[in-house]
């Protein structure tokens, strides 16, 4: 895991120190690789530079820029090739065992793979998570490419002549060519999705680079200032129903318990002490017990707790690993240790990002880096194999109000939003000790809420359009912005294009980034199994039987771990990785974010109607409902604009 930063600009000289700029470019990212920069330039304006975390060859053989053996290739990668191994002797073979490697890396085995197969073709035999950029010097091309997921970022864009490419958008504001504005049409998208989604970012004309792409640049490309649209080499199947395979329920999780015990072998590998997070659900724990049926040494775990017991989960997770028998390691932090994080939060992710639970993801690597470099992780569970309520939820109530007059729809939302959330949280304690646990939800008054919103809707699409977004209308708080249209369901299974929509966007543009930066912050590689290409395959073919069943989320992730864990440690409801947040902004977070959402800031800056978001602030302060998931990404935003201002 690493960074790689750099800019391709043949008219600079004079302009400013292209080398200087390089290293001020590299050095805002060197949390994502404290262990050695390397910088390398053509002589005629093409600059590439790179931060490295040494996880795999530590010795100087790894050292980036790498150039191939033949001369051709010069890259910068960022993340980890699990097949490199693999190629390499496929390499071999093909050479007859004439190739002259230095070192052990995967990134010496990426360049000779370019010089074997080309670019394109090498991108679809890699197994594993990366960003690169490559120089041709044949062809006089520069190529970004991304992993097939999204597991790693990499930004690129124009800016006054230069193109820059980063990591991180920190680093491409350290150019000194660096001025581009806030895209009010990117910052609406945060308000509604609490992040903004590939291709954009909350730059005009800054964009991320879309999972499982590349693109290919030349100077005609530099002339014109224009990019042209990414490449893909692979794309999230869409495996209509009649396609899927049928496989008998044992059949189907002894499939999945060869792909993931050789896919988290694979990820085992490291030459630095590694570990897996534990939260005691279904997908960490199931990482974990593979890891640990194939380990010899006790594998090192690692969880957070906090005191308000229905946010925590330490219990559980200790004693999934006292079952497992890893060496746990578990720190209970306070909400002062929590809030501490916050005005750190624009630095770790340079872009506004409003996924809450950052604060106790960047918390458990931050923990977990005093003992290990690389951890696993159980991310995309829920998006492959059906974890999210709903996916189970809403084609119920699609397929039963869907068939209702609009004004039927609509008067129901109305009583159900007649009585605050606060009051069918009551109505749900009380009836608690009746309800099977399989039913019980969290804050059940919000939910039903949410349920109040999407009966409005006239479509499925529609409908989930509501559910996955913080603002339903953010175009009319955010000053001069428009939204895209939404993505068209079509004739798909609803809950599998749910799922589908989910892994395209929610996974690698929330979850992946919300680790990703949290863990790099702390100079912590993190590897997610789950996303495995051929797992993710795999789970296309699935039926939703062996997803979802009798009410039951995660079905085949449930039925394998049982092999491992016993089924009473495991089977609870759904809680999350959350923070008390939403008492947080009435208590110690109360004059901070008052500062932020003053309504005359609001105005002078100009990007904000303060009008609706005055409104809903003073609502959650009178308790009339928790409204921090409209606040929380107004406030990151405010946040990000201070430390915007400092630079």
């Amino acid at each position: 895991m690493c960074g790689i930063a750099g800019f391709w600009h043949p008219n600079s000289q004079g302009r400013y120190d292209a080398p200087s700029a390089l290293t001020r470019m590299t050095d805002a990212i060197v949390h994502r690789g404290p262990d050695d920069a390397g910088a390398w330039d053509n002589g005629a304006g093409l600059f590439l530079g790179h931060r490295r975390l040494s996880i795999v060859d530590l010795s100087a053989a790894g050292h980036q820029p790498m150039a191939s053996a033949n001369g051709r290739y010069v890259m910068v990668f960022n993340g980890e090739i699990y097949n490199f191994q693999a190629l390499r002797k496929t390499l071999e073979a093909a050479a007859q065992g004439s190739i002259p490697w230095r070192g052990h890396s995967d990134t010496e085995v990426m360049l000779a793979a370019f010089e074997q197969w080309g670019i394109e073709q090498t991108l679809c035999k890699l197994v594993g998570m990366f960003a690169l950029a490559v120089w041709d010097r044949d062809r006089e091309t520069l190529t970004l490419a991304r992993d097939r997921i999204g597991e790693k970022p990499l930004y690129y864009g124009f800016q006054n002549g230069a193109l820059l490419f980063a990591s991180e958008l920190q680093a491409m504001e350290a150019h000194p060519g660096f001025h581009a504005d806030i895209s009010r049409d990117s910052l609406a998208l945060l308000l509604k999705y609490a992040y903004v989604p590939a291709p954009h970012s909350i730059y005009q004309g800054i964009h991320k680079l879309p999972p499982g792409t590349w693109l290919e640049l030349g100077r005609a490309a530099l002339d014109s200032g224009t990019t042209g649209a990414p490449q893909r080499y692979w794309e999230v199947p869409n495996v209509a129903a009649g396609a899927q395979a049928h496989y008998g329920d044992n059949e189907a999780v002894d499939k999945l318990h060869e792909l993931l015990r050789s896919t988290i072998s694979d990820q085992m590998v490291a030459d630095v002490p590694l570990g897996a997070f534990l939260s005691g659900g279904i997908d960490s724990s199931l990482i974990v017990s593979l890891m640990q049926s194939l380990s010899a040494q006790k594998v090192k775990t690692f969880t957070i707790g906090f005191d308000n017991p229905g946010y925590n989960e330490a219990e559980h997770a200790k004693a999934v690993a006292r079952h497992l028998g890893t060496e746990h390691t578990e720190l209970y932090v306070s909400g002062d240790d929590a809030l501490n994080v916050v005005p750190k939060l624009p630095d770790i992710y340079g872009e506004p990002f409003a996924d809450s639970s950052q604060i106790p993801t960047f918390l458990v690597s931050q923990m977990a880096r005093q003992h290990v470099t690389v951890s696993l992780s159980g991310d995309a569970g829920d998006e492959l194999f059906g974890g999210y309520n709903r996916y189970q939820y809403l084609p119920k109530v699609w397929h039963k109000l869907g068939r209702l007059p609009a004004p039927a729809r609509k008067l129901a939302a109305r009583l159900i939003e007649a009585a605050p959330p606060s009051r069918w949280d009551a109505i749900a304690s009380g009836l608690s000790p009746v309800t099977p646990a399989s039913l019980r939800v969290r804050l059940p008054g919000e939910k039903l809420h949410k349920l109040a919103g999407v009966m409005r809707h006239d479509s499925a699409s529609q409908m989930y359009d509501h559910v996955v977004s913080q603002w339903q209308n953010a175009e009319d708080v955010v000053i001069g912005s428009r939204l895209p249209g939404l993505a068209s369901l079509g004739d798909s299974d609803f809950a599998a294009w749910m799922m589908r929509q989910d892994t395209l966007t929610y996974l690698p543009d929330d979850i992946l980034a919300k680790v990703d930066r949290a863990a790099m912050a702390v100079s912590l590689e993190t590897r997610v199994p789950f996303l495995d290409h051929r797992i993710v395959e795999f789970a296309s073919t699935l039926p939703m039987s062996l997803k979802i069943r009798n009410g039951n989320t995660k079905w085949i992730l449930r039925e394998l771990l049982y092999r491992y864990v016993p089924r009473e440690l495991i089977e609870r409801p759904k809680m999350g990785f959350g923070i008390p947040l939403h008492d947080w902004l009435r208590g110690p977070l109360r004059a901070w974010a008052e500062a932020l959402l003053d309504p005359q800031r609001l105005a002078k800056e100009g990007y904000f109607v303060p009008g609706p978001i005055r409104s809903v602030w003073e609502k959650h302060l009178r308790g009339q409902g928790n409204y921090q998931q409209q606040l929380w990404p107004v406030l990151m935003f405010q946040a990000w604009l201070d430390r915007k201002s400092t630079f």
